[in-house]
């Protein structure tokens, strides 16, 4: 299915949006209304990866989104939602991250820039709570300094580049930071400060320092070499799906 021209919205390039979801359904309620209303011709691709909790059901109350089943696996839905969209640049967001007044529209004046191949948002998360201001704050600084993103800052990339690239490599964690290495090889890297909002629940749970220590040590090890198939079972604390 062609993508929906985007030029009339005020977006050029055309601009999709590939949304990979797992038991995602409450969350999908909150951000696709808000994505249809905001940008309604913007092409938006919901990749499930077998999802039980009504999903499709959710993804079909919200037309022109599209729902698409593929392995599950975050890497090998996102490469699939690109290959079924048809837009020049791609967005990838997570179903608990809500994209900002503008966002699509920053996207696009970011690539206006033919040395801009790729970027992603700053983050802040849906949480009153100090230290998670203060997370965002250090997550958004490491990220400028490094040009390395993570799936929280809704990375977008041309198309071009993306399959250029092969899109994401299939591995079962840290496919954003093997992603945006390889991207910032390539070109240039926007760090828009707009943020988008995404959600503390993770951090909630777990403890804001707990998280950030697991979150440095699982880096440092992918880097030591540490199979990201292993990474995935201390961190889901299961085996990858095959």
């Amino acid at each position: 299915m062609a993508a929906p021209s985007s030029h009339a919205a005020g977006l050029a390039p055309a601009i999709s949006v590939v949304v990979p979801v797992l038991d995602e359904a409450d969350n999908l309620g909150r951000i696709l209304p808000d994505l249809v209303r905001r940008w309604p011709r913007a092409e938006v691709v919901v990749v499930d990866g077998g999802s039980t909790d009504g999903t499709p059901q959710v993804v079909a109350r919200h037309g022109p989104a599209r729902w698409l089943r593929a392995t599950p696996g975050r890497a090998r839905q996102m490469n699939a939602g690109a290959r079924a969209t048809a837009g020049d640049a791609l967005v990838f967001l997570h179903a608990d991250t809500r994209l900002p007044d503008g966002a699509l529209e920053a996207v696009a004046r970011a690539l206006a820039d033919r040395r801009i191949v790729g970027g992603r948002f700053d983050v802040r998360f849906d949480s009153r709570r100090r230290i998670m201001r203060v997370v965002a704050w250090f997550m958004n600084a490491r990220s400028r300094l490094s040009r390395i993103s993570t799936g929280d800052q809704a990375i977008f990339v041309r198309r071009s580049v993306f399959e250029a690239m092969e899109g994401f490599p299939d591995i079962p964690l840290m496919e954003d930071i093997a992603f945006s290495r390889r991207l910032k090889r390539r070109g240039a890297i926007a760090c828009l400060r707009l943020p988008v909002t995404t959600s503390a629940r993770k951090w909630e749970r777990e403890g804001p320092i707990r998280t950030i220590v697991l979150m440095w040590a699982l880096r440092l090890l992918y880097a030591c070499g540490v199979s990201p198939a292993r990474l995935h079972v201390w961190y889901y604390g299961r085996p990858a799906a095959s």
